[in-house]
């Protein structure tokens, strides 16, 4: 196990080196590679990723709390049973990315790709999705309560008893997915009304 504080990191190639079981605390990470890299149960701590590339890299079992990974690259990554406690995700890429047991505990994931990830009975209570991409996403039995869904692209996503209760969803197009079986507010209720041409009073 190795730690590192307060480091500083631009174009560096890490994708060779053994990360397992390491600590990172207050780190940044410019345009970093660790394609293809061993990250097993790797604990970051308030450290920012910038334009990283973690394409195919093993991150299962890690823990990342209040870190900002912004514009990063997760395509094929294995994020199996990792935790994000209040991170910064904007931005990032998970097309492709095992998503099984993930824990996302608030944060923002605005801007991010979550093109048919499985997210099903996830709590994800309080995330930010500000335009996010969850086209074709399985969200069954999701809890997205207090969610910021605004402008979000859901077209085709699996919603099947998910819980949207009070959240954000101006701009949301409802004509794309299956609502049924999906618990709304009477607020969210007109919102999809009004989506299919009612006119409410």
């Amino acid at each position: 196990m190795f730690q590192h504080s307060n480091q500083n990191y631009e174009g560096i190639n890490f994708s060779t080196q053994d990360l397992r079981y390491g600590e990172l605390i207050s780190c940044t990470f410019n345009r970093c590679l660790f394609a293809n890299g061993s990250l097993e149960e790797i604990t970051s701590i308030n450290c920012r990723f910038i334009e990283c590339d973690f394409r195919g890299a093993s991150l299962n079992s890690s823990i990342h709390k209040e870190s900002a990974f912004e514009n990063c690259i997760f395509n094929g990554a294995n994020l199996f049973v990792s935790k994000f406690e209040r991170c910064k995700m904007t931005g990032s890429d998970f097309s492709g990315s095992n998503m099984d047991g993930i824990t996302i505990d608030e944060g923002d994931w605005s801007y991010t790709n979550l093109r048919l990830t499985r997210l099903a009975r996830q709590d994800l209570r309080g995330v930010k999705f500000y335009e996010a991409d969850l086209s074709g996403a399985n969200l069954e039995k999701a809890d997205l309560r207090n969610c910021d869904l605004t402008m979000a692209s859901l077209a085709k996503a699996k919603l099947q008893s998910a819980d949207i209760r009070g959240a954000k969803l101006d701009g949301v197009d409802f004509t794309t997915f299956p609502v049924a079986g999906m618990r709304m507010d009477r607020e969210q209720a007109v919102l999809f009304a009004l989506a299919h041409g009612a006119k409410v009073d």
